[in-house]
């Protein structure tokens, strides 16, 4: 458990107003403070507890920022469950449950407290540390690039009809796979398509999708070189286990499931039973889908073996 600051519990804990609450478990956790559970815990100076946190925000009775990270997992799941349903939950955390309250918010917060100042950060006497902020994603960087695919994993159906299977060549890891086509196993795989511009919106902000699908501008017949540089990082995975939470499986419709994986500059979003999306720092704004070919579909299911899943 991590040290707790009880002068900065004691400031959060008097008529805290709770907002909104989110999970950070290996499984589940605000990805954009990080590529995988390890990584974001580190950005909120927490130990990565096996079990993982509840992150509470709120506001106290002066206005100011605080989130109050708490070990009962479970409360602020059903919590989030009830919000997610449309219905009211009281979120009031026992005590003993709470781990450390932090000054200010690792995430945006759109709501506000009734009857309260405008939100602002916790005076620098009631705490001994600066105060958390969102990271910031005005600019396409990794905290964009997670979102990004965030967003394409929430919309997964809206992205996926922007791509037609016929835009993947027979010798490029195309829909023919799926059909007994001949595949040259060398060029399979590769994102000779690109997400309409009409799904933007679906990818959130800054997230602006090539338009055109042929777009074949610098991928050759091997694909596109930041392509295979993930896919080859990916299958590394299967071999070397990453750091908990950079693989995560979670449910899709049918008996598919639907992963996401990141790595050093890289997002990926896929259904195992489909293709992949991915995203690159280097390449700003643009969603590359890559083809089932004859290897995506072992490589997903050897990453949703070793992918850590909600319990």
């Amino acid at each position: 458990m991590a040290p707790t600051d009880e002068d900065a519990v004691a400031a959060a804990d008097d008529a805290l107003y709770v907002l909104t609450a989110v999970l950070l478990t290996p499984a589940k956790f605000p990805s954009v403070l990080g590529d995988d559970y390890v990584e974001a815990c580190a950005a909120l100076g927490l130990p990565p507890l096996a079990d993982g946190y509840g992150l509470v925000l709120g506001q106290d009775g002066d206005g100011a920022r605080w989130t109050v990270v708490v070990d009962d997992v479970s409360l602020v799941a059903v919590a989030v469950a009830s919000w997610d349903c449309g219905m009211e939950y009281d979120l009031s955390p026992d005590e003993r449950t709470v781990v450390t309250a932090l000054p200010g918010w690792p995430l945006a917060v759109a709501v506000t407290a009734p009857g309260v100042p405008a939100p602002h950060d916790p005076c620098p006497e009631a705490t001994d540390q600066p105060a958390l902020s969102p990271p910031d994603t005005a600019a396409w960087g990794p905290a964009q690039r997670r979102l990004g695919a965030d967003e394409i994993a929430l919309q997964w159906t809206q992205w996926r009809d922007q791509i037609d299977d016929a835009d993947f060549p027979a010798t490029g890891g195309g829909a023919g796979a799926e059909h007994g086509s001949p595949q040259d196993d060398s060029a399979g795989d590769t994102p000779e398509g690109r997400a309409d511009g009409d799904a933007d919106e679906a990818a959130g902000p800054g997230v602006k999708a090539q338009a055109g699908a042929a777009d074949r501008a610098g991928t050759g017949p091997f694909g596109h070189g930041g392509v295979r540089r993930v896919l080859a990082e990916a299958r590394a995975y299967v071999d070397t286990p990453p750091p908990l939470g950079r693989v995560r499986s979670s449910f899709a419709p049918g008996n598919a499931r639907t992963l996401r994986a990141d790595g050093p500059g890289w997002s990926l979003v896929a259904r195992t039973d489909d293709i992949a999306f991915i995203l690159l720092d280097e390449e700003p704004g643009e969603v590359l889908p890559v083809g089932r070919g004859p290897s995506l579909p072992g490589l997903l299911e050897a990453l949703d073996r070793l992918a850590v899943r909600p319990s």
